[in-house]
């Protein structure tokens, strides 16, 4: 049976997310053994105490959730996450520079965050429910080209979520040279479960608990 608890980032990224929605975030993923928190930088060094005698991870995101800010921008509070004890970082791709087909700045945007961050995770999330076809497979490309670990289907705050086109997509064009982290959507053991029969390495979900749940049942 697929543990699928492993490969859950249990997620809180809410702008009206309290230190005591993160310190109960972090409890519940000690409970169900889930892989990592996702959460907003500014509750990394909370996270990281909390977690700090278990095998969790604490997942940052940054240039969050529009991925419009400056380079310098991005690199400034992906650099203070991992001082303040972030693991892996899900950054945001610039959706106006890729459609302005300003391939060279999206390269390089994410490819200054990967350089910072040294040996951590880094995932590009595309939000895919802005893309075309072509441009999913750009985006993918080009994370790919600038050293990113993982792409990651959505921000979950778009207009929708991962579908199985889009990650079968993004796995055809990445291969065994990166993962994919499906996310936005994802609320059910079933849906989980298609995703990573696909493929996927890791699930972004708020539902985590009921996902791991009605698995026991």
């Amino acid at each position: 049976m697929i543990a699928i608890n492993s490969y859950i980032d249990h997620t809180l990224l809410k702008p009206t997310a309290t230190k005591q929605d993160i310190f109960q975030l972090c409890e519940e993923a000690k409970k169900h053994h889930f892989y990592a928190v996702c959460i907003n930088s500014c509750y990394v060094s909370i996270a990281k105490n909390e977690l700090k005698t278990s095998s969790v991870k604490v997942c940052s995101v940054i240039g969050f959730p529009l991925g419009a800010m400056s380079t310098q921008s991005k690199v400034e509070e992906e650099k203070q996450a991992v001082k303040d004890g972030a693991d892996e970082i899900d950054m945001v791709l610039n959706l106006g520079w890729l459609k302005s087909a300003d391939f060279d700045a999206v390269w390089k945007d994410i490819e200054a965050v990967k350089i910072a961050i040294g040996d951590k995770i880094l995932k590009v999330i595309l939000e895919i429910c802005y893309l075309s076809k072509a441009e999913i497979i750009k985006a993918s490309e080009l994370a790919l080209l600038s050293g990113a670990d993982f792409i990651k289907t959505s921000t979950g705050f778009g207009t929708g979520g991962a579908t199985v086109e889009a990650v079968t997509l993004m796995k055809s064009v990445v291969g065994v040279h990166a993962k994919v982290k499906a996310s936005g959507g994802i609320r059910d053991r079933k849906t989980a479960l298609e995703y990573i029969n696909l493929g996927v390495n890791r699930i972004g979900t708020s539902s985590g608990i009921e996902i791991v749940s009605s698995e026991q049942n």
